[in-house]
């Protein structure tokens, strides 16, 4: 009775892992990185945009962009959930003022995707005073 038990269990298990792992969102990024090119802090803004879809069976979430550790550098992201097979944009405002020199920037994303729980976007440039 007991191996009987042990086998049932064990199927289960099988069977839960299996569906488990075939369901949930899934985030793919056309590019993870941008290149601004040459930048003129004295012209404003620049922005990187990075396109995504849902390559899941699951609604994708983007939980949170961070600024990457600066006020000159705005993110938005959809807050609503993203169906599977649809696409999204993250886009990347940055604010060159007062800065230059060589740009190497990122930003972190968190989503609810059972293959990238947290993902880098990088952003790269020269900026002229």
């Amino acid at each position: 009775m007991k191996r009987y038990l042990l086998l049932l269990i064990a199927a289960i298990s099988t069977f839960v892992a299996a569906w488990a792992a075939g369901n949930g969102a899934e985030i793919k990024f056309d590019n993870s990185t941008f290149d601004l090119g040459t930048i003129h802090a004295s012209k404003g803004n620049v922005t990187a945009t990075y396109k995504f879809t849902n390559t899941g069976s699951e609604p994708l979430v983007i939980i949170s962009v961070s600024n990457g550790g600066c006020g000159c550098t705005k993110p938005s992201y959809p807050k609503e959930p993203i169906s599977p097979g649809k696409s999204g944009y993250i886009t990347i405002n940055f604010n060159p003022a007062g800065r230059k020199g060589e740009l190497k920037r990122e930003v972190k994303v968190r989503t609810n995707a059972k293959n990238a729980k947290r993902t880098s976007l990088r952003f790269t440039g020269v900026i002229i005073p």
